[in-house]
This record gives structure tokens, C-alpha cells and sequence, in this order.
């Protein structure tokens, strides 16, 4: 647990200045020794939190400097195995890294987390990496004068003057180096997990899982060091605190929730101390009134960099309890987090086709969505946040289990709740149905009480303690009510929408993009009076996904977006596509309706005040009455009568039907279709061509 820092190719002694400026921000990250190293045209600095052994970074030699922030389990092994010197996992990875060969492979070596920069003087160049789920965070900046930086926290970059638009968080599956003399910045693609076959009985699955679950746990305790345990009575905290327990290893529970007369105690509280008092775990809860809820928004906001509403909820809890850690003299503090991606505990895993598929999804983008937030929680408190569930060698065994002993439509993470019986935890405890933590410690009533009182939304409310803006977007507009509603809920969480991105095909059975009436996108982006950039394809299968690279390319050069919105339900075709060209590109991809159950989505729309009309029938139960209808509730009910009939989707993501959006709650006007041509293919397909619109002011 440290932070690093670094900066190359700014003007005469900025790169020093800037360092220690910008690792001054982030002290709190180690607070046993703050370190600087110079080379030609560039500055490494390092602050230091030692666990094992304190030995002052940055590491050097005569051809190269070392930063890293790093919990590396087996390197002692790799110590004894490369004939390696080094007093602690630090000096045994910067000698295991400086003499390879092989980059790549030396990572996957490695067992444990970490982010660091290698500095090879003798051939100028600066390596970044970090491990491959991206459990320790690092942020790297390189700007069109080929200036570069990296930190720790983006915080520590935003503070030194850097253009926001070229700071990135580094992609985990990537490696990129540095070249001081040439300015250049490369990329090398890293391999991840895979989705694989298991041919053993469930009796040896249920037993290697529970062996690498013990493993995982196992290797990240370390003697003499007091431990905690983020405790929400759930599964997986309960089951680490029951594992502990059984090896005799000393630790205590920490618990925090809203107090507020007149509600119920939360729920996370309530099960924290049955299952404390059950088993005989030392639990210690904090509790906190309403009215202190805001002095603690106005100190997690900035430190996480985010006013997310559900990023926020989560956040509460979290940094109330390393508090109470942190005044315990906790340094290591136990998560269990990862647990809902390995073995399939949302509501998308249920709603998947392919359990294990999602699985790996939702890996993939763990980091950005939950990693950074935790780390720089623990950070705050000068703890060391381990994640027994993120486990390298049992992630890449829990992607085999087979989905039986995921879920089913009774339960989810079936597996883990059944090894946790078998090693004796009582069947109340193990069976507990999944409740987030934001709502299982009532924070997330609590910030809609308090944004209540101020008659604003969640968002709106949160914005006050962090307004320096989330991740800018660009929303894929598709003129149809998945991209539309996407972007609203995108918006509603404080996300900037700097520009609309729309393809138009001219292959009306393109796999990607969506068909009829895309000339409208122009007139819906001036309704909402956000700017919109066209691309032409000929939808030609896999080559059209070019044609898109090139129109978030402009983009990202245009408005400086750092990230893209879909409006994906189930197509994993469409979102596996669209990620991967986001990840090329280093940017990030948000699928906010990603499985949300098709009525759920129809109702959200109505409820919101959408309006929106079906231009394309293709399904039986459909007849050209149905076209040119703006949807209401009354539509709804006849589609949920078709559902329950013929199965037909009631969003349409079976191609049932299209449609467009005429007003959306972010529209500046509404879109009146004044002029429009229907063309009849058979009694069930049928399209409506709009030949003539007018924009309208709205009241």
C-alpha cells in the first residue's frame, strides 16, 4: 500500500515540482517515508506504507528506477525460484522485472496486486502495469506535445494542471511504455481470463473451490498485523469472518448503517449482529444520524472523485467502517467484494444467457466501477484493502463451474453458500439473500431524505460535494428508446454528454446498427441541443465496426470524451463490440439498461415521460395500427398480454418491433411528425417511413 508518481518532458524543473506536488495531494497513501528520484527529462516519487520491512522507494540501480505500490504473495517463491535479492516483495519485484526478458510472462508470474513504473535509463523508455484485475490503481497522462505522467490517483494529476481530457486510467489488460527521447506512448494487449470447461464431478468442484477460497484467504493475512472485516452479515463477509475464525486468526467486525428516529433499523445491522452474537465474532457498529450524513458526502465525494448516486451509497458505509478501523490500529482490512462477478450474484447473471460469459464481463470492468472507489477509501485511512474473492487462481477456476452451481431461480452464488454449510455455518446465515450495500445500510435513504429536503434529485443533491464532473460521454444514438433512455440515465447520475455519435447503414440488416429513420438523429440532437457527429457505413458484417472506431475517434479529438454510452439490453454481439473498440481506443463503456428486465424498461420510459412511437412492426401479434402510436400504459398492458401469449419481448430486443423518440425528459423541444409514409411487406411487417418533422418549445 503506497502511492507513485511521475512526470516526463515538462519544462526545465516542473518535472520535479509536479511530482512532489501532486504526491503531496496523496500522502495519506504512505506514511513511512516520501522519496523522489531524477533522471534525465523525467522525476519518479514514491510514498511509503511499509507491511513487511520499510525500504524507501524509489528503488535504483545504474540502469534503472522503480516505483510500485504492491502486495506480491509469492515472492518469496519467486525469490528462491530466480535466485533473487530483496528483503520484501518490493526489492524481489524490481529484481525480478529488471531482469526480464519477457514482460508479459513475468506478469503472469506473479501472484498478488500491484501498479509500478520501470525506468530503463540507459534506453529512455518508462514501462506501466498494474495486475490484471486492477485491484491497485494507476492513472497516466500523455498529452499531443508528447508531455507524460503517471499516478496513483487521478487527483494528483487534475491538481497539477493537466488537461483532464488526456488523463486515462491505464486499462489493466494493457502495458504501455514510454518513450522519453521520441515522446511516444505504446500499447501491448495482455491476456485475460477465459471461460472454460470443467469435466470433474460437483463433489471435486465444491472441493477445489473451497481450497482456493481457503487458499485466497490465507495468503493475504500476515502475523502480528490486526485485522478488520468490512461486515455486512452477508455471505461473503460472514464466510471470510467464519474462515478466519477456524484458523485462529484474531480480527474484528465493523459495521456502519443510518440511525434515524422513526426508521427501521438497517437491515445490514440487524444481520451483523445475529450473526456476531451466533458465532462469536467481536463486531463493533457505528451508527450515524441524517444530519451528519453531509459532513461525511463533503469528504468522500473528492476523495473517490465521483458523485455516482449508488457509487456514493456504497461509499458511506465503507469509509465509516475503515474509520473505525483505522482508530482500532487496523492495517489489513478484509473485502467481499468480487464474490458477486466469480460465482453470479446480480440480477444481469440471471437474466444472462451464458452465466459464466457475464461473469467475465463484469470482471473486465470491476476496476473502473468498484476497485478505484474502494481503494482510495482504505487509502484515506492508511489501510491495506484485501480481496480474497479477486484471488488469481480462484477467478480463473470459479469462470469453469459449471452454471448449475451458480444459480437458479430460487438463489444465486448456489456454490459458496453450499461450501459455507458444509464447513458448519448455519443455514440462516449462509442463505441470506443478496442486499446492496447502500440500501442493506439505509445510506441510500438517507441521501434521498436529504435531497428531499433540498427538492432535488440523488444526483442533483450529490453534486454540491463534488461538481468537478464525471467521466464526458458520448451517447451512441441510435434515434430509437434504448440509446435515448441510456442517456437520460446517464445524465441523471451527473455524467456530461458532450456529443451524440450516430451511424447510418445503408444495409437495412446490419447486425450493429439500428435502421429505419436515422436521418432523425440530427433533429433529436438539436432538440436536445447536444452536438452530434454522423458516420456513413456500408454495414458490411465486422467492417462497420471500422466505420464506428473512426466516429468515436473524432470524438475523442472533437469533445474530449473519455467514454461511451450504449444503449445494449441483451445484444452481446452489439456490446462485446462496442467494449473492445472502446478499449483499443482507452476509454471507458457504460450499458446502463445492460439486462434490464424488458418491462421494467418499457414502464421506466413511460414513467419518465418519454415520448416515444413504434416505427417498425416484424413480429406476429403486431399489425400496422400499432405504428406512428405514441406508448403509454395502455400499450404496455397489450404487450404484456402478447409476452404472456407468444413470449414476445416487450422491449422489442427480438427485432418484435423499432422505435423512435419524440421527447425525452433532456429534450430542449419535442419532435412532432408532420409528414409521414407507411410501406406494408405482410399483415405483420410493416414500416413508417417520417418524411417531414417539426420541433415544438416545450412548456
Amino acid at each position: 500500500m503506497c502511492g507513485i508518481i511521475g512526470f516526463f518532458n515538462f519544462e526545465g524543473k516542473e518535472n520535479e515540482e509536479k511530482a512532489k506536488n501532486g504526491l503531496s495531494l496523496i500522502d495519506y497513501r504512505g506514511k513511512d517515508g516520501t522519496n523522489f528520484d531524477n533522471g534525465m527529462r523525467g522525476c519518479i516519487g514514491h510514498c511509503l506504507h511499509a507491511i513487511i520491512d520499510k525500504i524507501p522507494q524509489p528503488l535504483t540501480d545504474e540502469k534503472f528506477i522503480f516505483s510500485t505500490n504492491c502486495e506480491i504473495y509469492n515472492w518469496k517463491e519467486l525469490k528462491e525460484k530466480h535466485k533473487l535479492d530483496g528483503k520484501n516483495d518490493a526489492e524481489v519485484l524490481f529484481n525480478f522485472l529488471k531482469n526480464s526478458h519477457d514482460l508479459h510472462a513475468s506478469l503472469e508470474e506473479l501472484d498478488g496486486v500491484s501498479a509500478f513504473a520501470l525506468w530503463n535509463k540507459e534506453i529512455q523508455h518508462v514501462f506501466l502495469a498494474r495486475d490484471i484485475i486492477g485491484v491497485k490503481p494507476l492513472w497516466y497522462y500523455h498529452d499531443p506535445q508528447g508531455k507524460f505522467a503517471f499516478a496513483s490517483e487521478r487527483k494528483a494529476l487534475i491538481s497539477q494542471d493537466l488537461d483532464r481530457a488526456y488523463i486515462k486510467e491505464l486499462n489493466p489488460r494493457k502495458i504501455i511504455m514510454y518513450d522519453i527521447q521520441n515522446k511516444e506512448l505504446k500499447e501491448y494487449e495482455r491476456e485475460f481470463f477465459k471461460v472454460q470447461s470443467n469435466t470433474n464431478t460437483e463433489e471435486q468442484i465444491m472441493q477445489t473451490t473451497e481450497e482456493l477460497i481457503e487458499k485466497a484467504i490465507q495468503k493475504r493475512i500476515i502475523k502480528d498485523k490486526k485485522i478488520g472485516i468490512l461486515f455486512s452479515g452477508g455471505i461473503d463477509s460472514t464466510y471470510i469472518a467464519y474462515k478466519l475464525k477456524k484458523l485462529g486468526i484474531p480480527f474484528v467486525c465493523y459495521t456502519a448503517a443510518l440511525k434515524e428516529p422513526g426508521l427501521k433499523d438497517a437491515e445490514d445491522t440487524l444481520w451483523a449482529k445475529n450473526a456476531a452474537k451466533e458465532l462469536g465474532f467481536d463486531l463493533k457498529i457505528k451508527e450515524v444520524p441524517l444530519d451528519e450524513v453531509p459532513e461525511y458526502l463533503k469528504k468522500i465525494l473528492p476523495l473517490i472523485e465521483d458523485n455516482n448516486v449508488v457509487k456514493a451509497g456504497v461509499a458511506l458505509p465503507f469509509y465509516l467502517c475503515s474509520e473505525m478501523a483505522k482508530e482500532d490500529g487496523v492495517k489489513i482490512l478484509f473485502s467481499g467484494l468480487g464474490s458477486e462477478e466469480i460465482f453470479a450474484g446480480y440480477q444481469r447473471h440471471e437474466n444472462s444467457q451464458n452465466i459464466n460469459e457475464e461473469c467475465l464481463a463484469g470482471l473486465r470492468k470491476i476496476y473502473e466501477r468498484d476497485l478505484y472507489r474502494d481503494d482510495c477509501i482504505t487509502m484515506s485511512q492508511t489501510i491495506e484493502l484485501r480481496l480474497p474473492f479477486l484471488d488469481k487462481e480462484l477467478v480463473k477456476y470459479a469462470l469453469t463451474i459449471p452454471e448449475k452451481l451458480k444459480l437458479n431461480k430460487d438463489q444465486k452464488k448456489i456454490i459458496l453458500r453450499e461450501i459455507a454449510k458444509k464447513q458448519g455455518l448455519p443455514e440462516l446465515f449462509a442463505e441470506r439473500k443478496k442486499k446492496a450495500a447502500q440500501y442493506g445500510s439505509n445510506f441510500d435513504k438517507a441521501i434521498q431524505k436529504l435531497a428531499n429536503q433540498e427538492k432535488k434529485t440523488k444526483a442533483q443533491y450529490l453534486k454540491q460535494f463534488y461538481d468537478e464532473g464525471n467521466v464526458k460521454l458520448g451517447a451512441l444514438l441510435s434515434t430509437g428508446k434504448d440509446s435515448v433512455l441510456a442517456t437520460q440515465i446517464m445524465m441523471e447520475q451527473n455524467y456530461e454528454i458532450a456529443c451524440f455519435i450516430t451511424i447510418q447503414s445503408h444495409n437495412k440488416d446490419s447486425y450493429m446498427y439500428h435502421g429505419p429513420n436515422t436521418h432523425l438523429a440530427t433533429v433529436q440532437a438539436e432538440a436536445a441541443q447536444i452536438p452530434i457527429i454522423l458516420k456513413d457505413t456500408k454495414g458490411e458484417k465486422e467492417k462497420e465496426l471500422q466505420d464506428l472506431k473512426e466516429a468515436i475517434k473524432e470524438a475523442i479529438t472533437k469533445h474530449k470524451i473519455e467514454g461511451i454510452i450504449t444503449g445494449a439490453l441483451f445484444s452481446n454481439y452489439q456490446r462485446e463490440r462496442i467494449e473492445k473498440i472502446c478499449e483499443d481506443l482507452g476509454i471507458k463503456c457504460f450499458s446502463p439498461l445492460w439486462h434490464m428486465n424488458q418491462e421494467k424498461e418499457v414502464q421506466l420510459l413511460i414513467d419518465k415521460g418519454f415520448k416515444f412511437t413504434i416505427i417498425k412492426i416484424a413480429a406476429e401479434g403486431m399489425h400496422v395500427g400499432w405504428l406512428g402510436e405514441t406508448i403509454t400504459q395502455k400499450h404496455l398492458e397489450r404487450l404484456k398480454i402478447l409476452n404472456q401469449k407468444i413470449g414476445f419481448n416487450i422491449a422489442g430486443e427480438g427485432g418484435e418491433y423499432e422505435s423512435l423518440v419524440l421527447d425525452a425528459p433532456f429534450f430542449k423541444k419535442q419532435i412532432i411528425i408532420k409528414k409521414s409514409q407507411i410501406i406494408t411487406e405482410s399483415e405483420i411487417e410493416a414500416t413508417m417511413i417520417i418524411q417531414e418533422v417539426q420541433l415544438k418549445e416545450k412548456n
